[in-house]
């Protein structure tokens, strides 16, 4: 079974447990979640941290970030009243208050109790510019999949036989009062092989769902297909999207009912911005006469690119050093939020009459800073949260053009970071790549090799790790002795298109070297060893530490393994699995299985090896990652012998939770856990 080049998973005993429902993989999941709930519970130390968490995460005293719809600024709150939580409102000179005065908007908690639902909070999407109009998106027991009903935002009440959506993995945005783009479940054949809608309609108020007028369809192997619509007074447009896996896409401009391709290159992200189009690149371009790189971001007259003209102008270019993190844009601006070695600064741009003006804002060169705007269509404000690793997080009001800023809100500090450090270090990859990691640290802690440490990577997708403020982390792990490690490797987007790339598809084991060196590097640190070193990852990196579980099994003493992927041989078959064979390759092409075959840790683990202990975390109602691959793995390790705990959550979907009672659950497990395994003896 652990040979990869046999596709073992079509005689795999354990198929039985990618049943979610059924009885017996159900009591399956009872059993084990009793065995390791008695274990880890009973430990002196849960309940009081257990409490510990449940007390932070329902702080009346952490930021309530807010968007902005019309005149008022909108909250989605959680607290110990509040557990399914409330969407709320404020005025903007309210909101600058140290206690503002709220008004409810939707009580999840009252409307589930009603409707007899088990409602998660699932976002919402509001009528610009007014803001008069919502679409409410309620989730049941936190999966991806949803409902969406129109809430009138002047009565505060959902509207009497206004647009509703059954049930799906679906996507509905405001074309205006009395339309919608609505990409959903429209039966038979109307979602992708990935579990996504491949046809967009355009819905009228009025008529029934089945009569929409057909906007586009995608082929059944893309991704998924959406729309929407850009109400930017004067400059409106409405555009469709054929998304082909996640890093191919097609464009279209929606035109008097015809599609006008938007030609920009199949691997870019185009979007408009006023009368510019604004485009980011993953791979060299060609055009207009030059090479524009990899990474870059270009902006030119939209009208004059639909016409063939490409006179870009640039924006942004990478360094080695650099790539840029996020885009926004106030009503005269753009804000570039850039990585520089892994820290955040800003770069503010402005279109004059002399072309674009480029300058620097003046914030912290330290940690993380993310960047929103108040209001795109009438305002230069913008909210900056200000974040790192020993610092509770700020939010100001900023605005385009000045570095003066308000603070609007600060988060208390939830665990004495005085005595700690933060390092920054760079470990050297088996192919010579040097990759970059945080250390977060006592300041007098002894280079011994016994200090217990956690080793959290995720490596996949374009997603950067950066310095962030948890009071979960500092309370459960760092005030109890422990050191804390956050590895940048490849497949992250810290330095870009190429450092993702670099682990992509066959040359996904980078990540997993990458992951190793830095664990490699701490050990020759004596920051610890591997009898207290420890490893987390969840979804892509729980693929992550379960595969370097396989690989590297003497180097570490414990694995947290989170909502997971661990058979590779049939992940595109399960749930919104399809949708990623663009990141690791299409285990049904022999010559892909063989280098996936090589890592994917369901075939990789063995009974004739010595494993660290390892938990697995999953939810029932995920439906991204299926839990079957936590449940397999899990039943598998413990019929060869080795030692695992289990833990499946009811509900939660991809978070693994819905609430605070059970997010505290979840990380006292988790944290405990981790203090028997690596603590000193």
């Amino acid at each position: 079974m652990s040979d990869p080049a046999i596709p073992s998973s079509p005689h795999d005993p354990y198929l039985w447990l990618e049943e979610v429902s059924s009885t017996r993989a159900l009591d399956w999941v009872g059993a084990r979640n009793t065995h390791s709930e008695q274990e880890l519970a009973r430990d002196p130390r849960y309940a009081a941290l257990r409490t510990r968490l449940k007390t932070i995460l329902d702080s009346k005293e952490r930021i309530p970030y807010v968007g902005r719809h019309g005149d008022f600024y909108y909250n989605f709150w959680r607290d110990a009243e509040h557990e399914r939580g409330i969407w709320r409102r404020t005025t903007p000179d309210e909101y600058a208050k140290s206690t503002p005065q709220w008004e409810t908007v939707l009580d999840l908690d009252a409307l589930a109790r009603d409707e007899d639902e088990n409602w998660v909070w699932a976002g919402v999407s509001t009528l610009k510019p007014r803001g008069e109009r919502c679409l409410v998106s309620l989730s049941r027991g936190g999966g991806d999949a949803h409902v969406v009903r129109e809430f009138d935002l002047s009565t505060l009440r959902f509207v009497d036989d206004g647009f509703v959506l059954p049930e799906a993995k679906a996507s509905a945005g405001w074309i205006d009062r009395e339309t919608l783009f609505v990409a959903t479940d429209f039966g038979e054949g109307s979602m992708t092989e990935s579990g996504y809608p491949r046809i967009v309609k355009e819905w009228r108020r009025g008529t029934p769902l089945e009569q929409a007028t057909l906007v586009y369809a995608a082929q059944p192997d893309d991704l998924s297909a959406s729309a929407w619509h850009d109400p930017t007074p004067g400059f409106e447009h409405q555009f469709v999207r054929r998304q082909v896996d996640f890093y191919t896409s097609e464009l279209f401009l929606r035109e008097a009912g015809a599609l006008v391709p938007v030609p920009k290159p199949f691997d870019a992200d185009a979007f408009t911005v006023r009368d510019q189009v604004v485009i980011e690149l993953r791979s060299d371009w060609d055009a207009g006469g030059r090479t524009w790189p990899q990474g870059a971001l270009l902006a030119m007259d939209f009208t004059r690119f639909m016409a063939g003209e490409r006179d870009f102008d640039l924006l942004f270019a990478p360094s080695p050093t650099t790539s840029m993190d996020g885009l926004t844009a106030t009503r005269d601006a753009l804000l570039l939020t850039v990585l520089d070695n892994v820290k955040s600064r800003i770069v503010e741009l402005r279109l004059t009459a002399d072309g674009w003006q480029r300058r620097d804002v003046a914030a912290p060169s330290m940690g993380s800073l993310d960047v929103s705007s108040v209001d795109e269509f009438a305002s230069d404000d913008y909210f900056l949260t200000v974040t790192d690793f020993l610092t509770p997080s700020s939010l100001y009001l900023g605005r385009a053009g000045s570095d003066t800023r308000t603070l609007l809100k600060s988060m208390p500090a939830f665990f004495d970071a005085d005595p700690y450090t933060v390092d920054q270090f760079t470990a050297r990859s088996q192919d010579g790549t040097e990759v970059p990691y945080f250390v977060v640290r006592r300041r007098d802690t002894v280079f011994d090799g016994a200090n217990p440490a956690l080793l959290y990577g995720y490596g996949g997708f374009e997603v950067s790790l950066a310095p962030f403020y948890s009071g979960v982390t500092g309370s459960a792990w760092l005030e109890q002795g422990g050191v804390y490690v956050l590895a940048n490797i490849r497949g992250g987007g810290e330095f870009g298109p190429r450092w993702h790339q670099a682990a992509l598809k066959e040359r996904r084991q980078h990540a997993f070297d990458d992951f190793i060196a830095v664990a490699e590097d701490i050990v020759a640190r004596k920051l610890t060893g591997p009898r207290h070193l420890g490893i987390m990852g969840g979804s892509n990196g729980g693929l992550l530490v379960g595969a370097v579980l396989t690989q590297r099994p003497d180097l570490f003493n414990a694995v947290v393994c989170q909502v997971p992927l661990l058979d590779m041989r049939r992940y595109h078959q399960l749930l919104a699995g399809a949708s990623w064979v663009g990141e690791y390759g299409d285990p049904d092409d022999p010559a892909q299985w063989a280098f996936i075959g090589k890592y994917s840790p369901y075939h990789n683990v063995s009974a004739h090896k010595r494993y660290p202990r390892v938990l697995f975390t999953t939810s029932t109602r995920d439906d991204r990652v299926h839990p079957g691959h936590a449940r397999k793995m899990a039943a598998l390790m413990q019929e060869q012998g080795h030692d695992v705990l289990y833990w499946e959550n009811t509900e939660g979907g991809h978070a693994g939770a819905a609430n605070n009672e059970q997010t505290a659950t979840m990380w006292a497990l988790t944290y405990v856990f981790l203090l028997r395994q690596l603590g000193r003896a």
